[in-house]
């Protein structure tokens, strides 16, 4: 049987970081080994399920290029995917279950089971040892209640063994006999749960493999119960590491931006996420940090999965993102990084040319694209920034003045809108051979007097780009 994998997303919110990076590894295995990448949408939680997370989930993974095979917006031979949609199908096999003596319908009462609750409490056992009063109850009597109206669960009889299996990350995983009791596999509502209807799914839809968080560890332990009484072939399950903070504890809003939609937003490039995401827990064979993900093909093996908590460190996906910046060129990097610039800017304004030198300019410079809305009053402002104590030094030293004086002259006779970089070059050799200043005084006291600051991108470059007016005005 082939590959089959799949990613299944609650529309609850927007698409986690680390959701993303499940779906990324889900991808990744199906299509290094020819299979197919499923996604399923579990939204059996009525009430804070919405469409129009699905859509914006879809988009996300969409442009972080992890499309899938089938899906409720593709279609494909196991359909519904949409776990909505599928409810009838999970009653009449909780029902199939109850016929074979493998669940039940169970009639105790909200009260009921907070003074359970509250009796094991005190007795320090488990709470679920007391939820078998209708285990046992005669099929003809549970009938009755039902027709009386009676509120109830199906719960499933739990065998009672123990459970072993091997992850493909972990090893060998047991669970204990009395882990868990005669769990509820339909709600009071009608509605199935978690661990009951996923695994209804991976059955009917033929799932091979399961990839996902360390955090669904324990949810195996129902699952693999579940897949027995069905006579059900278990899939191959992988558990990959927890994401954290800069505290190592679980990844959340408190650390900043989790979900993808922000990253979106904020103009991040899908290929550098895709590259920091994939090492969050995995490591190349080469152990290389930067590589083409889509490439990696049967290089992306199971084998090279960590279980150690994975830290997600801000810093170091900008750091990733500044190098797929800086790989980009031309129209490319121009499209990305107006993206970023504010509506009123006069950079929108310009030729298409000059946008292309600018953006290679600064480029070098900045991590982030909305990082470029720093550079622009270089570009366009009398004084682009206010000036702190290096700048006046600068300004102070006894070699400026004379640099001053050149430039204004030099830009009295400048015609046109723009200087050429040959003829910055020119103004730069004059002040070094013929006033005599080299060095520091030179450089840093030339880009003081143009640009107002004592650091910044290519000087001759960034001159050029720089209207001619505007230079008349600063010196």
């Amino acid at each position: 049987m082939s590959v089959r994998v799949r990613f299944a997303p609650s529309p609850t919110g927007y698409l986690h970081i680390g959701g993303a990076r499940t779906a990324l590894y889900s991808y990744l295995f199906a299509r290094g080994h020819g299979g197919k990448y499923i996604l399923r949408i579990e939204d059996t939680d009525l009430e804070r399920s919405k469409r129009e997370f699905e859509e914006v989930q879809i988009e996300d993974l969409n442009w972080l290029g992890i499309t899938h095979d089938e899906g409720p917006d593709v279609g494909g031979d196991f359909g519904p995917y949409r776990q909505s949609e599928r409810t009838q199908m999970y009653i009449d096999i909780a029902w199939q279950l109850v016929k074979e003596g493998k669940a039940y319908p169970c009639f105790l009462t909200s009260t009921e089971l907070e003074e359970l609750a509250a009796k094991a409490e005190s007795e320090k056992i488990a709470p679920h040892t007391y939820h078998t009063k209708y285990r046992d109850l005669d099929p003809t009597e549970a009938k009755k209640k039902i027709d009386a109206g009676e509120e109830y669960v199906i719960r499933f009889k739990n065998p009672g063994k123990t459970w072993t299996f091997k992850d493909l990350v972990r090893g060998e995983v047991t669970f204990p006999v009395d882990m868990v009791g005669d769990w509820v596999i339909i709600r009071s509502n009608g509605m199935p749960v978690y661990n009951y209807c996923c695994v209804i799914d991976d059955w009917k839809m033929e799932m091979t493999h399961v990839m996902r968080a360390e955090e669904h560890l324990n949810n195996t332990c129902r699952q693999l119960m579940l897949y027995e009484a069905l006579g059900a072939k278990v899939p191959e399950f992988a558990h990959v590491s927890l994401l954290v903070g800069e505290d190592r504890q679980k990844l959340s809003k408190r650390h900043g931006a989790t979900s993808v939609k922000q990253y979106r937003d904020e103009n991040y490039l899908p290929d550098a996420i895709n590259n920091y995401l994939c090492l969050l827990g995995w490591s190349h064979p080469e152990e290389k940090d930067i590589f083409d993900v889509r490439a990696l093909g049967e290089t992306f093996s199971m084998n090279r999965f960590s279980k150690s908590p994975a830290l997600y460190d801000i810093q170091k996906l900008n750091f990733f993102n500044s190098h797929y910046l800086r790989a980009l060129t031309g129209n490319d990097l121009v499209t990305h990084i107006e993206k970023s610039i504010h509506a009123s800017s006069p950079f929108h304004k310009q030729t298409a040319q000059w946008k292309t030198t600018c953006c290679e300019l600064i480029k070098e410079k900045i991590q982030l694209a909305s990082e470029a809305n720093t550079f622009m009053p270089l570009f366009f402002e009398k004084t682009p920034s206010e000036a702190d104590d290096q700048l006046k030094e600068a300004l102070a030293w006894e070699t400026t003045p004379a640099i001053r004086e050149y430039l204004k002259s030099e830009l009295s006779k400048a015609t046109g809108e723009y200087l050429s970089v040959d003829t910055v070059n020119a103004w730069m050799d004059h002040i070094k051979k013929e006033l005599k200043i080299k060095g520091k005084p030179l450089f840093m006291g030339t880009r003081a007097v143009l640009t107002g600051q004592c650091h910044g991108p290519d000087l001759q470059i960034l001159v050029s780009l720089t209207p001619i007016e505007l230079l008349r005005q600063r010196v």
